[in-house]
């Protein structure tokens, strides 16, 4: 009888840890500034990330300069995740071997790639110095122009809802208090777009706008899983549903 229930429990330990070998963790990199007026939202990130971790059967990795990684390092990840990241050519915010390395992870598809916000800050920015064209390719071939200075909330509209990452999403929800850029050409013929944002919503009311605004695409000429979202300001968006779901719905297809 002893022995059965040796027997019995060996087995069990053995389920579990085959389970546990088949199914492994999925590494993502998170890129996050520090010490800007984005923290909070990255510090609501890494909240809302550390909280399902299990869930998504996940590890996280938190890097906050780019400027000496190890060569080949994104590939150790299936999913970077650029939480309001400037994409400024080396030597500022990039290393030119960390930018080579980026360009490879996405061109080959060595993994996925989710951008939030300052991934579109493409341009002589802040003295950013000369724009990374391959970043502002990947991005639908953008550059920033300018942005409401007032943060401003307004009502987005989906226009895809059969892209995972609009799965369950309203057709239409607001963010509030943001922070709406706008760019040099309008990025639809480049990209996939999945939504847009309404400017006549703007409230505060501006002046500062595109017509045609795209908040958040893909760029499906690329081998890698990619969606960008143009808002990412602020913590508060980690107490809308909508934006949740959107943030979720994105690591799950990305992973």
């Amino acid at each position: 009888m002893k022995r059965n229930l040796l027997l019995l429990l060996l087995l069990c330990v053995f389920a579990a840890v085959s389970g546990k070998a088949a199914n492994p963790q999925k590494r993502v990199l998170c890129i996050a500034e520090q010490n800007t007026p984005h923290q909070g939202f990255c510090d609501a990130a890494k909240a809302w990330l550390d909280n399902h971790k299990k869930e998504l059967n996940i590890e996280t990795t938190w890097v906050a300069d780019l400027s000496n990684l190890p060569k080949g390092y994104f590939k150790r990840f299936q999913v970077v995740l650029m939480l309001n990241y400037p994409p400024y050519s080396a030597p500022h915010a990039w290393s030119k071997d960390a930018a080579r390395d980026f360009e490879q992870y996405i061109d080959e598809g060595q993994g996925s790639f989710i951008g939030f916000h300052h991934a579109t800050l493409l341009g002589d920015i802040f003295g950013a110095g000369e724009m990374w064209q391959w970043f502002s390719d990947f991005m639908g071939g953008i550059r920033w122009k300018d942005y409401i200075s007032t943060l401003t909330d307004a009502t987005v509209d989906v226009e895809d809802k059969r892209h995972p990452v609009m799965k369950d999403v309203p057709d239409t929800f607001l963010i509030e208090k943001d922070e709406w850029y706008t760019y040099d050409k309008n990025p639809r013929q480049n990209v996939h777009v999945l939504a847009h944002v309404d400017e006549h919503s703007y409230v505060p009311s501006s002046t500062v706008r595109m017509g045609d605004h795209p908040v958040v695409w893909t760029n499906e000429r690329k081998k890698a899983k990619n969606v960008y979202f143009q808002f990412g300001h602020s913590a508060s968006l980690f107490a809308n549903p909508a934006f949740v779901k959107m943030f979720e719905n994105a690591i799950k297809w990305a992973l």
